[in-house]
């Protein structure tokens, strides 16, 4: 042995470095020597342990006969070579043959007299080797363990029922006595006195084993409350009698759950419970308020946090969680400070004025050692503090920006950016702090944080565009991510041509033509392009003409068309119009799948068709991309104090928000449905009403429709949900018929549920081909679909196991009436110059003044709503919103079927006696299209 100094510099000397296969498996001989070697087979399982742990791959043969050489090892009663033994068993038995062979050693292991510490790892092992079809073979020894008086005996029984679950359901179940038993187990008195014994047994001495420690941590109980839980999980009413049995009343200590992990778990079902439950609401939330007292700081973090993240909590029920949380803001443990911070840092979110009155604790966190619990605090505060507190805040914030990552530097920068649409009084402030964090070092996402903030202070804040976009041109002086530099021309070409110098901006656009990449060149011209269009002043107009006329000389032949197109849209007002000034654009992730199946259908000839992607406003798109980003706040919210003289308000950001989510339901729906073949021979989707519920919401059976629109076909999907946990129906259908067998609707496609299993949802499709491709059958023609009988075998089922009875009979289930409404063959569609296009449709008119009494409209907000929906058209120019609460008028546009576009005028007044009087005027290329639409209303 050498005795030299270590070269602490050289780095970590890995003992296992020149290991490689073939000498481990020459080496496994000495598995077969007798007497044998403790230390040498303790490293060599060691060895192969590693080797498994890299991935290196061992061919069936060979982790054949490895397995057998370790397996006999058996005749060792060392513990610690045991214990090594079991843990190589386990990691070559999904690839090793004949691994059963090994079966009776690990049951007699198990079924020791001698309280040995391997007993856990043979359970462990045993339940891992055996095959799901023969665990009946030892479920008498898995149940007689999960009771067992030793803790890890228990719990490894436990955790192993709990893998076996998945593949023997009906098996495991049938434990459920026992693993109760096992959850009401007392806690073990204390240590056993063998800890030298253990020590001793690592020497290789043998001797003195009977004894070994025993865990006082009750961790069995966490172990089988959750295996309960998977067991009854399919029952609302055992899950709730679960929570109940072992919360033990509304004293967080008075339960029969010591385990501090059992008890945190129990909670997180009671959260469900109450979810599940609404009624149950009043009684888990007592439960929660008794857990807050419990004597585990990690008990009543759980409660404090359950009951923050309760929908819809009243202050008055927020206090006692807050104030648990406060105490812990001041604990010495940096865990419970960071953990308390981040539930009241979610909290402010939703509640500010609840997590206020802590504001003194938290900014005491601002100075923390550790900076996750510094950020967590200081975005807290920017959420719940003043106006008159900005300006302390954003100086404790630069004091420490450099010091914590680019994650949470992201953070902060989106709590600033919420309160600036809080405060826009204050954004001078924080403008500035956003340009000098912008000129430090840092990532990607930092920085497009930064930009994001910046543009949302450019759109909704006027007071600070100019210096705003003044910060954004310094930026991309010095810009190393493509992406930004071509977000911020995009956005300076389209604010720049607004403001009152437009030239100053003109000056650093340019220069990223003549310094940076292609891609760049290519967004600056397009930039300039805007300057050139939308710019009243001729001198800028002909400044902008001389680059573009220098932009043709480009080197990339992308640039180079840019320049032309701009150069031939300055010249020609009608480009202009369609290419730069236009608002409209397609609704992308319909566009993307409509492409993906175009390329995808081999051997088409027919061209690409544009009209079947919706158009949507550029402002709508915006939304849905502030819509997915998870952790923004809405618009709508942000904007909600601002005053109305220094903010200015999106166009109808609910409306957009609908507008998108729907287009993410079309093309979910688009997507499920092109899976089946019988439908995807419809062709294209052209719309999906939204979900029409057909039955009422408490009943047995849950059942909602909604209604494809095909070219010729009309498609009607049940979305069916049974909520009786003791039955199961098979052969689900819908009886369907029509009041007017004239309609031309001819029923071609029927797809039964094979089964309605508890709470599995399951789809029934009938699908109808209109006879007549120019007609349109509505229900204002009593054309009406009436979904009358669910009709289905029921079957009785064991709650617990859900295993059906064999028999069963023939039932039927009312349903409501069904009908189909002009609003199905209309797709809202944006148009950006409505009284343009609204002029030249003139020839294709259909006029008619109608009158709704005011019970069914008793305002004009109430008349535009009903009218949008009969209609189902988009409104345009936020003339959803009437701002007179007496004369108002609603635009709408819509695409038909046919793909004609529809224009609608609607000019209404109200009075407070009769209700709304309104003039309904309808445009379009086809007079009868016209016609069609009026008579949704008329």
């Amino acid at each position: 042995m050498s005795y030299a100094k270590r070269d602490e510099d050289s780095g970590d000397v890995n003992v296992f470095s020149q290991i490689n296969k073939t000498t481990v498996l020459q080496e496994a001989r000495a598995f077969n020597d007798s007497p044998i070697n403790v230390r040498k087979c303790r490293l060599l399982l060691t060895k192969i342990i590693y080797l498994l742990s890299l991935g290196e791959p061992f061919n069936t043969q060979e982790a054949t006969d490895l397995f057998f050489n370790v397996i006999k090892l058996f005749q060792s009663k060392d513990t610690s070579l045991r214990q090594m033994m079991y843990l190589v068993i386990k990691e070559l038995s999904g690839i090793a043959q004949d691994v059963i062979m090994v079966t009776q050693s690990l049951i007699k292991d198990i079924q020791s007299k001698q309280e040995t510490i391997y007993r856990a790892n043979a359970i462990r092992a045993l339940c891992l080797i055996t095959d799901p079809s023969m665990i009946q073979g030892i479920e008498r020894i898995i149940k007689a363990s999960i009771v067992d008086k030793n803790p890890s005996v228990s719990g490894a029984a436990l955790v192993s029922s709990y893998h076996l679950f998945g593949a023997s359901k009906d098996i495991v179940r049938r434990w459920a006595t026992e693993v109760q038993e096992a959850a009401y187990a007392k806690q073990s008195g204390g240590f056993a006195s063998a800890a030298s014994s253990y020590i001793t047994s690592f020497g290789g001495s043998s001797a003195n084993q009977t004894q070994v420690i025993q865990s006082t941590s009750g961790i069995s109980q966490y172990h089988a409350i959750g295996l309960l839980y998977l067991i009854r999980q399919q029952d609302r009413m055992a899950v709730a009698k679960l929570v109940q049995t072992y919360s033990g009343g509304r004293g967080g200590n008075s339960g029969v759950l010591k385990n501090p992990a059992a008890v945190c778990v129990l909670i997180r079902y009671a959260r469900k419970v109450m979810e599940d439950d609404p009624g149950s609401t009043k009684r888990i939330y007592e439960l929660l308020e008794g857990y807050l007292r419990h004597k585990s700081d990690m008990v009543n973090l759980e409660a404090a946090r359950a009951i923050c993240e309760m929908k819809d909590a009243s202050a008055k029920e927020l206090y006692p969680a807050i104030s648990v949380l406060q105490l812990f803001l001041s604990s010495p443990k940096p865990t419970l400070r960071f953990a308390s911070i981040r539930i009241l840092n979610a909290l402010a979110l939703s509640k500010p004025t609840a997590v206020s009155p802590c504001n003194l604790d938290i900014e005491n966190l601002v100075s923390d050692q550790n900076r996750s619990i510094a950020t967590f605090a200081i975005t807290t505060l920017l959420k719940t503090g003043n106006e008159a507190s900005v300006d302390r805040l954003m100086k404790q914030i630069s004091s420490f920006m450099g010091e914590i990552s680019d994650e949470f530097k992201v953070i902060v920068v989106e709590a600033i950016r919420s309160l600036c649409m809080k405060f826009p009084n204050k954004q001078a402030v924080m403008l500035t702090f956003l340009s000098s964090v912008l000129r430090d070092e840092g990532g990607y996402e930092f920085k497009k944080a930064v930009v994001e903030a910046i543009f949302d202070m450019v759109r909704h804040i006027p007071d600070s565009k100019d210096a705003a976009l003044s910060y954004l041109c310094e930026f991309i002086e010095d810009c190393e991510f493509t992406k930004l530099s071509v977000r911020v021309l995009h956005m300076l070409g389209t604010e720049g041509p607004k403001t009152p110098t437009p030239t100053k901006y003109i000056r650093y656009i340019y220069n990223r033509v003549i310094l940076e990449n292609s891609i760049i060149r290519g967004a600056a011209v397009s930039a300039l392009a805007k300057f050139g269009v939308n710019c009243p002043d001729i001198t800028v107009k002909q400044s902008v003409k001389v680059l573009l006329t220098r932009c043709q000389d480009d080197v990339d032949d992308e640039v180079r068309d840019r320049a032309t197109l701009a150069l031939e849209m300055m010249n020609n007002v009608e480009l202009a119009k369609l290419y730069c000034v236009d608002d409209s654009t397609f609704a992308l992730p319909i566009l993307e799948r409509e492409l993906v199946e175009y390329v995808n259908l081999q051997g088409s000839e027919k061209a690409f068709n544009l009209s079947s992607v919706p158009i949507i406003s550029k402002t709508q798109e915006e939304e849905e991309r502030r819509r997915n980003r998870p952790q923004d706040l809405t618009t709508t919210t942000l904007m909600s104090s601002a005053s109305p003289a220094t903010a200015v308000s999106p166009s109808t950001p609910q409306a957009d928000k609908n507008i998108g989510s729907q287009l993410d339901q079309q093309a979910a729906y688009a997507d499920a449905l092109s899976a089946i073949p019988q439908i995807a021979a419809f062709g294209a989707l052209f719309k999906s009403s939204a979900k029409i519920e057909i039955t009422e919401t408490e009943t047995e059976y849950s059942v909602n429709c909604v209604k494809h629109t095909f070219a010729k076909h009309i498609l009607f999907q049940f979305n069916c949900l049974n909520t009786l946990n003791d039955q199961l129906l098979e052969n689900v259908e819908m009886m369907m018929q029509i009041d007017d067998e004239e309609s031309g609707l001819v029923r071609v496609l029927e797809i039964p549920a094979a089964k309605l299993e508890y709470d599995v949802p399951a789809q029934i499709y009938i699908g109808y081909e209109r006879e007549d491709i120019d007609d349109f059958p509505i229900g204002k023609k009593k054309k009406k679909k009436k979904g009358e009988l669910h009709k289905y075998t029921h079957k009785d089922c064991d709650p617990t196991t859900g295993e059906p009875d064999e028999e069963g009979y023939e039932d039927e289930y009312q349903v409501e009436d069904l009908d189909l409404l002009t609003s199905d063959y209309i797709r809202p569609t944006y148009v950006s110059n409505f009284e343009e296009e609204f002029s030249s449709y003139a020839e294709g008119e259909a006029i008619e003044t109608l009158a709704l009494d005011r019970e069914k409209a008793p305002s004009l907000q109430a008349a535009c709503t009903a009218i949008i929906d009969l209609l189902g058209m988009q409104p345009l120019d936020d003339t959803s919103l009437p701002r007179n609460p007496n004369v108002h008028t609603l635009i709408m546009a819509g695409t038909f079927l046919t793909g004609e576009k529809v224009l609608a005028r609607c000019r209404m007044t109200f009075n407070s006696t009769s209700g709304v009087a309104f003039e309904l005027s309808v445009r379009s290329e086809d007079p009868t299209i016209s016609q069609i639409v009026l008579s949704a209303i008329a």
